[in-house]
This record gives C-alpha cells, sequence and structure tokens, in this order.
C-alpha cells in the first residue's frame, strides 16, 4: 500500500474506467472522493472502495459549476486535510457529422470534458501548492490525439485535454505537483459492447494486439502515474491503446 493515507478526487466515476480507478486506488490505501452526478452509483461505489478498508466521501458536484466543485474540495479538506491527487475522468460523448454537428452538442461536451476539468484543477492547485505535493492526471483519448469522424467535438475536447495536461505541468512542477494524460484507446466498457459485431472487428484490425483493453488495464497506469515510481515523469501522455496509434 504505497500511497497509505492519501486522499484522490476521482470524477465521473461512478462506473466504468472512473470505477476501476477507484477500486486500484483504495487497494493502495488511498481514501477517495467518490464523485458522480448519479448518487446512487457513486454510493454504490464509496461502498466497494469502504470494503477495502479506506474512507470514502460521496460527491455529486457537476464539474462544470465552480461553487460545487469548491464545495467538493473543501469537504475533502474538512475531512481529511489535504488532497493528493486529483483524476480528471469525468466526460460524455454527444456523436455526430461536424456538418450535422449542433452547437448544443459542441458545448455540452467541451463543458465537461475540458472546461470541468479546468475547473477541479484551478481548485485543487492551491492546496496542492501549499502542500508542496500533488498529482494531477487527466483522463483524455486517442481521439484527442489522432481525431475521430463523427466525433469533431469529443476529439476536440480531448485533444484540449492533452494541452492543458502540458500547460498544468509547466506552471505546476515548480511545487512538486506532477500532470500527466493516459490516453485510452478501444476499451470494453457498457458502450462499446453495444456495437455492432462489425464495428468491433473493424476496431480490432486496428489494434496490433488484437484485443479490446480494459477498464484495469487504464487504472494501473494511473496508479502508476499517482505514485513513487513516476516522480520524474510530467507532462506526458500515455496511450493505453494495444499499439493501436504507435
Amino acid at each position: 500500500m504505497k500511497l497509505n493515507g492519501q486522499v484522490a478526487i476521482i470524477t465521473g466515476c461512478g462506473g466504468g474506467i472512473g470505477r476501476a480507478i477507484a477500486l486500484h486506488l483504495a487497494r493502495e490505501g488511498v481514501n477517495i472522493v467518490v464523485n458522480d452526478i448519479v448518487q446512487e452509483a457513486a454510493a454504490d461505489v464509496a461502498g466497494e472502495v469502504e470494503k477495502l478498508g479506506v474512507e470514502a466521501l460521496v460527491s455529486t458536484a457537476s464539474v462544470t459549476q465552480r461553487e460545487q466543485v469548491e464545495e467538493m474540495v473543501a469537504q475533502a479538506l474538512e475531512q481529511w486535510g489535504r488532497i493528493d491527487i486529483l483524476v480528471n475522468n469525468a466526460g460524455i460523448t454527444r456523436d455526430g457529422l461536424l456538418v450535422r454537428m449542433t452547437d448544443e452538442q459542441w458545448d455540452a461536451v467541451l463543458d465537461i470534458n475540458l472546461k470541468g476539468a479546468f475547473i477541479c484543477t484551478r481548485a485543487v492547485a492551491r492546496p496542492m501548492m501549499k502542500a508542496r505535493y500533488g498529482r494531477i492526471i487527466n483522463i483524455a483519448s486517442v481521439a484527442g490525439v489522432m481525431g475521430n469522424a463523427g466525433q469533431a467535438n469529443y476529439s476536440a475536447s480531448k485533444g484540449g485535454l492533452i494541452a492543458l495536461t502540458k500547460a498544468t505541468a509547466k506552471e505546476l512542477a515548480g511545487r512538486g505537483i506532477n500532470c500527466n494524460a493516459v490516453a485510452p484507446g478501444f476499451i470494453e466498457t457498457p458502450m462499446t459492447e453495444q456495437l455492432p459485431p462489425d464495428v468491433r472487428e473493424s476496431w480490432m484490425q486496428l489494434i496490433p494486439l488484437r484485443r479490446a483493453g480494459t477498464a484495469d488495464d487504464v487504472a494501473g497506469v494511473v496508479v502508476f502515474l499517482a505514485g513513487p515510481q513516476a516522480s520524474y515523469i510530467t507532462g506526458q501522455v500515455i496511450n493505453i491503446d494495444g499499439g493501436m496509434i504507435m
């Protein structure tokens, strides 16, 4: 339990990759702020976290609302007196062809995926700077590296998140805060499980390892970046994609 006693805020972790990250960090002794706008989902994950012997705090704060995010941070500081790790995982998709995409589809994705990460990063920056320690890990996507047809909004949000990662890393490095991103590729989630067989197979042909990734594949890298072995790594983007875009 190399991170025993640390505190992490994980946004959008009521299921999927976020849930896996919460459980992996909890196994390392990290107390978790389980954030999700769906309270029941957040409560379920918090229960799983507590079964692993650490504490959990449920938050339904919307990452797009500054006041709610600041209250979430204040609650974490009140309960534990520290915030060591922020994982900006909250994200949505509103797919559509560029020429048919509405302003609402664009704004919704950019607000949550990119602005939400900015709001959360800004909120934890001061306590981390005061402590002269912190790990900020952004969940980007290979779509932000290579683009993806039908996902102009999602690709732009994840590409922006990668740029935000690098700017944050440069600004906060002097205060002992590392900021990195991971860019998952084709990961097994409830959403990808619903894809038609021919679509799944077309994705598999792009992956040299010939399999989809799992939420645990992503969570393992996040734990590494949060830990002491990654103390000299900042401003980097790690693709977790089975070799898709190498």
